[in-house]
C-alpha cells in the first residue's frame, strides 16, 4: 500500500522548507475546509431524514444558509455531492477505526477493538454518514460507486486477513474468514436500522453485549494457557 517517494518528490518537499508560510492564506484555506465540512455535514443530515432523492438541491442551500448558486461555488453536482459524503464518512471511519486498530499485533485483540471503536462511530453521531454509505450505496453510479466500493472492499479484506491470522495462531476455533468477516459486518453495520442513542443501551453496554455473543462462540483458550492448565492438572 505504501510507495516510495520519488527523489523528484523529495526535492520538492526540501525546497518548500524554504518557503515563508503565509498566515493569511493558510486561515483561509482552513476557513473553506470548515464550510465545506459544514455543508457536507448539513447535507447528510437532510438526506439521512429524507432520502436522496426527496432532498433537493435548494433544500441543502437553504440549510446551508446558502442560495443555490452559492452552494454550487462550493459543489460540482448532486450525485458528487454524494459521493464527497461517502467519502468523507470513510475518512471518518478509516481515521477512527482502522487506523486504530491496524497496530494492536494480536488478532483477535485487533478484531475485538475494531468492533468496539466501530460501533462507538456509529453510536456516538456519526451514524448519518454511516447510513448513507449503507442506505445509498446503489445511488452512486460509475467512477463514484467503484471507488467507493473500493474502500469499503479494503475493510473487508483488512477483516477477512485478521480472520485468517487467527485460525492460524489458533486464537479461534476453525472457520471460513469471509463468512466470519461477512458476520461482522453484518452485526455492526446493522446497529443504525435499530439502536436509539436515548434508549435503554448505552453505546459501550452494546459494544460489551456484541463481542460476547459474537466472540464467545469463536475464541479459544490460548495455547500457553491451556499447556499451563494441563501441566496443573498432571501435577
Amino acid at each position: 500500500m505504501w510507495t516510495r517517494p520519488s527523489i523528484r518528490g523529495s526535492l520538492r518537499s526540501e525546497a518548500s522548507l524554504t518557503r515563508v508560510p503565509n498566515p493569511r492564506r493558510k486561515a483561509a484555506s482552513n476557513d473553506s475546509q470548515g464550510r465545506h465540512r459544514e455543508i457536507l455535514e448539513t447535507a447528510a443530515r437532510l438526506i439521512c431524514e429524507r432520502g436522496y432523492e426527496a432532498t433537493g438541491v435548494q433544500d441543502i442551500a437553504a440549510a446551508c444558509g446558502l442560495t443555490k448558486a452559492g452552494l454550487y461555488h462550493h459543489i460540482r453536482s448532486k450525485e458528487h455531492l454524494l459521493l464527497e459524503i461517502q467519502n468523507y464518512g470513510m475518512d471518518v471511519f478509516e481515521e477512527q477505526v482502522l487506523s486504530q486498530v491496524m497496530p494492536i499485533a494480536d488478532p483477535v485483540e485487533r478484531l475485538k477493538a475494531c468492533m468496539e471503536k466501530n460501533i462507538a462511530l456509529v453510536t456516538h453521531g456519526s451514524s448519518k454518514e454511516v447510513w448513507i454509505i449503507l442506505h445509498e450505496h446503489a445511488t452512486l453510479t460509475g467512477e463514484a460507486r467503484a471507488q467507493i466500493n473500493a474502500r469499503k472492499k479494503r475493510y473487508v479484506r483488512f477483516l477477512e486477513s485478521s480472520f485468517a491470522e487467527a485460525i492460524r495462531d489458533g486464537r479461534i476455533r476453525p472457520v471460513n474468514p469471509k463468512v466470519a468477516a461477512f458476520s461482522f459486518l453484518g452485526m455492526v453495520l446493522w446497529i443504525y436500522k435499530w439502536y436509539r442513542p436515548d434508549g435503554a443501551i448505552s453505546g459501550e453496554g452494546l459494544a460489551r453485549e456484541m463481542k460476547d455473543l459474537f466472540f464467545g462462540g469463536l475464541e479459544l483458550p490460548r495455547r500457553r494457557e491451556t499447556a499451563r492448565s494441563s501441566q496443573s492438572r498432571r501435577a
